[in-house]
This record gives C-alpha cells, sequence and structure tokens, in this order.
C-alpha cells in the first residue's frame, strides 16, 4: 500500500518539492496550507503528474482546529496518514526594534505554536500506523543572525520544543519524530517574507535546492533522525558561532548587510505574515482528489 504524507505548507519551496517526491514516488501527498486556491491548484497539478495522487485541505498552523479537520480530511479520504512533513514558517526581516510587534508574534505563533498544533494533532493518528513527524526547522535553529531576530527566536524556540518532544517520545516506537535543519535554500520565501529593514532578503550562499531538503525529509520519515543538517557550511557556522562568538558578532551584521539584504530596495511591508487566513469555517469539506471542492 502507498502511503500517504501529510506535507504542511506544502503550496511552495520545500514542501512543494516533498510533495512532488511523494507523488513522483507512487505515493499520496495530503498538502494543506494557508491559501485555499493555491492548495486547490497545486493538488491539481500534482495529480496530474503521477504515479501517485494529491489531495489537500486549507488549514492556518496557528488555529489548530483548522488543523484537525485537516487531519480529519485525509482520513476520510485516504483512511490513513503515515508521516507528516511540516515547513510551513513566515519570515521578517528587520531588527527587534524595527518589526512591529504584531508581525514578531505571528512569526513566532507560526513557528512555535503551529508546530505544537501539529504535533498534538497528528500523533495520535500517527501512531496508530507506526507514522512520521518530520519538523523542518532552519540553520538559524542553532545560531542568531542580525535582522532576522524573529525568525531565530521562532526557531530556537521551535528546537527546544521539537527536542522537548523527542524526549518524551523516545521510548514509544510507534512514532518517530525528526528534525531537518537546512541552510539557505533556493524558495520564494525571501520575496515573500515580511521586511522592514528597507530592502527584500536574499538567500545568502552557499545555497541549496529544495529537492535536497526534499529528500532529506523522505529518508527521515524512512530512517528517523534526531537532527539532519542539509547545507554545505552549516556544521561549520554553528562550530564558529559556539567557539569564536567575538569573531562571529564582528562579521555576521557585515555578511548580512552584504549578503542577506542586498535585495531591492523596499517600503516596510509585512509580506505573507499577515495575508488573509482562508474562511476556514467555510471549508470544512477540504479539499478532494484533484483539488475539487467537496460540498459541505
Amino acid at each position: 500500500m502507498s502511503r500517504v504524507v501529510m506535507v504542511v505548507g506544502g503550496t511552495s519551496g520545500i514542501g512543494l518539492a516533498t510533495a512532488q517526491r511523494v507523488v513522483g514516488e507512487g505515493g499520496t501527498a495530503v498538502v494543506v496550507a494557508r491559501d485555499a486556491e493555491r492548495v486547490a491548484e497545486v493538488a491539481a497539478d500534482l495529480a496530474r503528474t503521477g504515479p501517485g495522487t494529491a489531495t489537500g485541505s486549507a488549514a492556518d498552523v496557528t488555529d489548530e482546529a483548522s488543523v484537525q479537520r485537516a487531519v480529519d480530511d485525509c482520513l476520510a479520504a485516504h483512511g490513513r496518514l503515515d508521516a507528516v512533513v511540516l515547513t510551513a514558517q513566515v519570515v521578517a526581516y528587520g531588527t527587534v526594534e524595527e518589526v512591529p510587534p504584531e508581525i514578531f508574534a505571528r512569526v513566532l505563533d507560526t513557528g512555535v505554536r503551529g508546530t505544537q498544533h501539529v504535533a498534538r494533532v497528528a500523533l495520535p493518528v500517527l501512531r496508530e500506523h507506526d507514522g512520521a513527524l518530520v519538523v523542518v526547522s532552519s540553520l538559524l535553529a542553532q545560531i542568531a543572525v542580525p535582522s532576522m531576530g524573529a525568525y531565530c527566536a521562532a526557531k530556537w524556540a521551535q528546537l527546544g520544543l521539537v527536542r522537548g518532544l523527542q524526549t518524551e517520545l523516545r521510548r514509544d516506537r510507534r512514532v518517530s519524530v525528526s528534525l531537518v535543519l537546512p541552510g539557505a535554500v533556493d524558495t520564494p520565501v525571501y520575496e515573500q517574507s515580511a521586511s522592514y529593514a528597507g530592502r527584500a532578503g536574499h538567500a545568502p550562499p552557499p545555497v541549496v535546492g529544495p529537492d535536497r531538503v526534499a529528500r532529506a525529509c523522505l529518508r527521515a520519515i524512512d530512517h528517523p533522525r534526531r537532527q539532519v543538517h542539509v547545507g554545505p557550511a552549516n556544521r561549520l557556522t554553528v562550530l564558529g558561532f559556539r567557539l569564536l562568538p567575538g569573531v562571529y558578532d564582528r562579521l555576521a551584521p557585515l555578511l548580512v548587510r552584504r549578503v542577506a539584504l542586498r535585495g531591492r530596495r523596499v517600503e516596510a511591508h509585512p509580506g505573507n505574515v499577515e495575508r488573509p487566513r482562508p474562511e476556514l469555517e467555510g471549508l470544512r469539506g477540504g479539499w478532494s482528489v484533484l483539488g475539487r471542492r467537496r460540498p459541505r
């Protein structure tokens, strides 16, 4: 029987690459994201590519009830859920003083409360099928970067939450929890991010493709790992942050200004952080195969 994998944040970047790999291997990808129209479009495209298939549900990870509905829809459509890959996250550029409190809170909510909501809803179901939860975090869960304080705070907290969860479940052989930590990845997140730094974000080299992270996520389903770094410079960067903090603190602001924030000049804007949420109450039926809306 082909496996059913729910990809939360599955309409772009790492999530989309993961869903494509699931379908390409003959499995079923359940695409979950906030934008209902985009979910339907991606599910339809994936289902056409085969050899696997795809369905989807609109859900916001900061709303546990909508996550529950997405899982319920998956079970109603497929009768099982074998793995969940969580990639959903929003980003805001700007110093701690520059980023508005509501934007800062939304970044934290997505990364931290969103992870808890997905874990609370998914783990009881995954446990029934010897399943796996894979959380895609970031290199920035282990280092600090200026002008990305909100994102770093979200990812450091997410790391603590997932590591705590792993210790809680270490004797439970029915379910696994893995953490994937990519460095810079070539995805739309930099252009979609909120920015209060005067410039759009840009992926700092070395950059890897989203498919490389997707492969790591699927390997973690079959061969669970406590932490998996993806990126040629990750471990060296973490080592420098820990062992040479003075040097790191002098170099990091320079590199951020010249590399990470070398994008076009922009006015302060919330990007997709404050993107209008879908009418979740109106989507109880979710999306069926090929992205068609089911009757309520």
